[in-house]
């Protein structure tokens, strides 16, 4: 798979659908890169990374979680640099890794058919926190590149973090449009719309998920309150 560039500082390495493996974004900075979600499994970062190189990238000095699920999380243990999550995110890796430990291997692969799939070549299950965690919001920048990371209310999870590149004009927002798991579409109303009015108060044009292609500001409006 071919990384896709989205603006003149972000690229992409796009989502599969089989292994519901999310979009892993990468950000260029002047001084420093970083990236967006760590991958669903080690197998999954390498793949990014080795896309990364072909390319001509430096590996990132820090990767940045939109929240704690495993498609976007168990591929930290394989990261380049530093990792940084808020709060609630970290708790949440903490309590799943205990139950991981606890139920075992088959207990995890047997959630849902796209995580067996993952594994399917006996990838060790490796669930780690992160290295640096932040509350509310936290400015960045890696050179000529502000990013803003901020908390937001979210259908899908109670974590989310949002990133935020002014320069780019670009909003990064994992899954936070969706419903929870396992049945995403079930999303509840309150929530919906408390996250399009998130959206609606960004200023910016291209609105990028993680399980889906970019879009504009409207589209990414009406995918929340769908």
């Amino acid at each position: 798979m071919e990384l896709k560039r989205l603006t003149e500082r972000i690229w992409y390495y796009p989502f599969e659908e089989a292994r519901d493996r999310p979009n892993l974004f990468y950000i260029r900075g002047s001084r420093w890169s970083l990236a967006v979600d760590a991958g669903h499994s080690g197998a999954h970062t390498r793949a990014f990374y080795r896309a990364l190189e072909e390319a001509g990238l430096a590996l990132p000095a820090l990767t940045v979680l939109t929240h704690w699920h495993w498609d976007h999380t168990f591929g930290m243990h394989a990261v380049h640099g530093l990792t940084l999550c808020n709060r609630r995110t970290n708790e949440a890796l903490c309590d799943f890794a205990k139950q991981v430990e606890s139920r075992g291997r088959a207990w995890f692969l047997s959630m849902h058919e796209s995580i067996a799939r993952e594994y399917v070549e006996g990838e060790p299950i490796v669930v780690k926190t992160s290295d640096l965690t932040f509350e509310g919001a936290m400015d960045l920048d890696a050179g000529d590149c502000p990013v803003h990371l901020f908390q937001a209310p979210s259908p899908h999870t109670e974590d989310a973090t949002l990133i935020y590149l002014p320069g780019e004009r670009t909003l990064l927002y994992g899954d936070a449009t969706s419903g929870p798991f396992p049945n995403y579409s079930q999303r509840d109303p309150v929530l919906a719309r408390a996250f399009a009015d998130t959206l609606v108060g960004v200023d910016a044009d291209i609105f990028a998920g993680s399980h889906w292609v970019p879009l504009t500001k409207a589209e990414a409006i009406a995918e929340a309150l769908e």
